[in-house]
């Protein structure tokens, strides 16, 4: 790109950051020198290639999604929690939310997540222990009491019975007067990536599908501000996948759901930008920064060359992001503190839209209180003190890092390559979909997994208190636990419920609601009338589950 083209891509910059609004902040350094909003090759510069770096705010957002980086608006801090029952994990979100939180992340325990009972016999043992136990629309109102649904944005990590939970969600607003058409917040749903690595599914992969269909044209006609979607990397990369597997599986997936919705008859430029992200922010700094910036640019080309979108919110790939679970240790867990800052930063300086700092302790238990503090002002510390805020993409133009994310993307489109190769038709959602019946995305993560392994077991990836610099003078932590008598008391609840519920009702919607799934109709509103009813999560989903059967991995050798 030559002087000229570069000049008149900072005076659009420019019009664009004088018209946007801008946060009431100190914009200076630490001994008050002002800075730049954001920073460019010099005047009369030529620089090969600039096209694909750019400015902030326009395509290819390599720089990030707004002109004014951080300065118009900070990330959101969701820090993400649940466990016990519903009472406990209200009261943890009072806690974040009046220590600065902004906005809630549900973590349900496995049972819910597998779309099960509490009192059903395969929940044994594990009710609110990873998470916090939803049985019925009830128990989200006990969740969300005395918090405003209409007011706080609302994210929940959860995908095999994601839209049942989703329809208890609306059942609790509706009980709190919400008007549910501005209802915010992002549902996670993305059933891909369980078959791909986390393993949470219910059902084969076409009626899940079926049901993202259904939630998709929904939200997009009746809660538009809603995310239907959150494409999650995040359970990839703990798997053990590289950085750019990580990336280019979790991009092919939302090139799965683009082309899902547009089999629905939607508009691209409608329901894309109800499509978020949520990524890993792992160990190797500026590898991390790379993959962020990468990502972005690789979306809004895609959805601009290949899937037709015109408008700039379509273009733009909004994400989470959670600093890595799995570089977390036991040995020395003091030194997880240290991890989740770098990790948080690469995070930032990446330009993530919301962000989730884990605890140290959480590679033991559930957070305390203490640690869940620490986690949360690991936050406020970065946003608050380091003038991180101040510049957009503070790295934009760096040799490494420009080199970093010209290597990723090039790795990601060789991925997408190879997974469009696998459908027969061409499409992504056909190699998709032949990845997972192949095994070929789990053999991919796990082929990684084992190499990084075997490289920190010969000490050629070395970590701190593992297998270098192994001596400590740490002594053992608190940590949390989650007593059986929760369980005890969350079965006797459900019984009580289900005795003062009229079951009549209840057994009348849901099979309204199995009609409608061998229909084509969408099943949304049948559901939600199940949920209002106080059909139970195991209901809805045991309904289902005898409709189209479960899924069952083959075995592979």
């Amino acid at each position: 790109m030559d002087a000229h083209e570069i000049a008149d891509g900072r005076a659009r910059w420019q019009r664009r950051y004088d018209e946007a609004r801008k946060r009431d902040a100190d914009f200076t350094t630490l001994s008050g020198s002002p800075v730049e909003p954001v920073y460019g090759p010099p005047e009369d510069a030529d620089v090969p290639g600039f096209e694909r770096i750019g400015w902030p705010g326009e395509y290819p957002y390599t720089r990030g999604l707004h002109a004014t980086g951080y300065r118009g608006r900070t990330w959101t801090i969701r820090q993400f929690s649940g466990f016990g029952n519903a009472q406990q994990t209200n009261a943890r979100y009072k806690m974040l939310l009046g220590a600065g939180g902004g906005g809630l992340s549900v973590a349900f325990d496995m049972p819910t997540l597998m779309g099960r009972d509490s009192d059903e016999p395969q929940s044994l043992g594990e009710v609110g222990h990873c998470g916090v136990a939803i049985d019925s629309a009830a128990d989200m109102d006990v969740l969300f009491d005395g918090i405003p649904l209409a007011d706080v944005t609302t994210s929940m990590t959860i995908s095999g019975p994601a839209v049942p939970v989703f329809c208890m969600y609306l059942v609790a607003a509706e009980r709190q007067g919400a008007d549910l058409s501005r209802l915010d917040g992002t549902l996670q749903t993305d059933i891909f990536k369980e078959y791909i690595a986390q393993k949470e599914w219910l059902f084969p992969p076409e009626p899940h599908l079926r049901l993202i269909g259904d939630l998709m044209e929904y939200t997009n006609r009746h809660i538009p501000r809603y995310k239907p979607l959150s494409v999650s990397g995040y359970h990839i990369r703990e798997a053990g996948s590289t950085a750019a597997q990580e990336l280019a599986f979790t991009l092919a997936d939302g090139f799965g759901y683009v082309e899902l919705g547009q089999s629905r008859g939607l508009d691209v430029n409608t329901f894309a930008p109800g499509l978020s992200f949520f990524f890993d922010a792992h160990i190797d700094f500026f590898e991390e920064i790379a993959k962020f910036r990468a990502a972005r640019r690789i979306w809004a080309r895609w959805l601009r060359d290949v899937y037709g979108a015109t408008s700039e919110k379509a273009l733009w790939l909004r994400f989470h992001t959670q600093t890595a679970g799995v570089s977390l240790t036991a040995q020395q867990p003091y030194n997880n503190v240290v991890r989740t800052a770098v990790e948080a930063l690469s995070a930032v300086l990446g330009g993530t839209n919301s962000l989730h700092t884990n605890a140290l302790d959480e590679t033991l238990a559930l957070p305390t209180d203490e640690a869940a503090e620490i986690a949360l002002r690991t936050q406020q510390v970065l946003m608050e003190e380091t003038g991180i805020t101040n510049v957009a993409d503070p790295l934009g133009g760096s040799w490494y890092v420009e080199a970093l994310t010209d290597r990723i993307e090039a790795e990601a489109e060789a991925i997408f390559a190879r997974v469009r190769d696998m459908g027969q038709d061409g499409s992504i959602t056909a190699g998709i979909l032949r990845g997972i019946e192949d095994g070929w995305f789990m053999s991919e993560i796990a082929d990684s997994a084992f190499a990084y392994q075997q490289a920190v077991e010969k000490g050629d990836k070395r970590v701190v208190g593992v297998n270098v610099h192994t001596g400590s003078l740490t002594r053992d932590l608190d940590i949390m636990r989650v007593s059986h008598e929760v369980e005890v008391e969350q079965k006797k609840l459900l019984t009580e419920r289900r005795t003062q519920r009229d079951n009549a009702v209840v057994k009348e919607r849901l099979e309204r609601m199995v009609a409608a799934a061998r229909g084509g109709e969408n099943m949304i509103p049948s559901m939600l009338d199940a949920a209002r009813a106080e059909a139970t999560l195991g209901e809805i989903c045991g309904a289902l589950k005898e409709e189209w059967g479960i899924y069952r991995e083959p075995a592979r050798f």
